[in-house]
């Protein structure tokens, strides 16, 4: 059974308290479950996390490519919250590992503030969802699915 990991920035442990009016009063224990149940639909293993801390979701990035070198990874979901218009390092750590990542947003980020609407995720990742509340995870774990695994055509 190949893993997905879904990987979550800072702040996005006060889900359901921060500003309910943008990202909803579903709670990252609501996430995790949304995620949990969408991981056992497509037969997949979950390694679910948040951090506050860059250097932990580094951590995680890179033992999600040793998965991948091993063939044991299905895809990383990664909610880099507000290091996705910030951090380099995130983004050399997915070209570094190789990772097949969709980048996840609750909100519209490009209907937001205009620092917003640079992510420097986006041009090494797969896809991105933005827009679609804590459902565009269960999305994002069929796309790792149906789309990442999927033999080419």
């Amino acid at each position: 059974m190949k893993t997905v990991f879904v990987l979550n920035g800072p702040n996005l442990n006060l889900l359901g308290l921060r500003e309910p009016t943008i990202y909803g009063a579903h709670t990252l224990a609501d996430v995790e479950q949304l995620c949990t149940q969408a991981a056992a639909r497509n037969q997949l293993a979950l390694r679910f996390h948040q951090s506050n801390h860059e250097g932990a979701l580094i951590d995680w990035l890179h033992e999600a490519g040793q998965l991948q070198r091993e063939g044991q990874l299905a895809g990383v979901v990664l909610n880099a919250a507000a290091y996705t218009h910030t951090s380099v390092a995130l983004m050399d750590a997915i070209k570094g590992a190789a990772l097949p990542v969709i980048e996840l947003h609750i909100s519209n980020v490009h209907a937001r503030e205009a620092f917003r609407h640079h992510s420097y995720i986006a041009p090494v990742a797969k896809a991105v969802i933005c827009g679609l509340g804590v459902q565009g995870y269960s999305i994002a774990i069929d796309a790792v699915a149906q789309v990442l695994l999927a033999p080419a055509a």
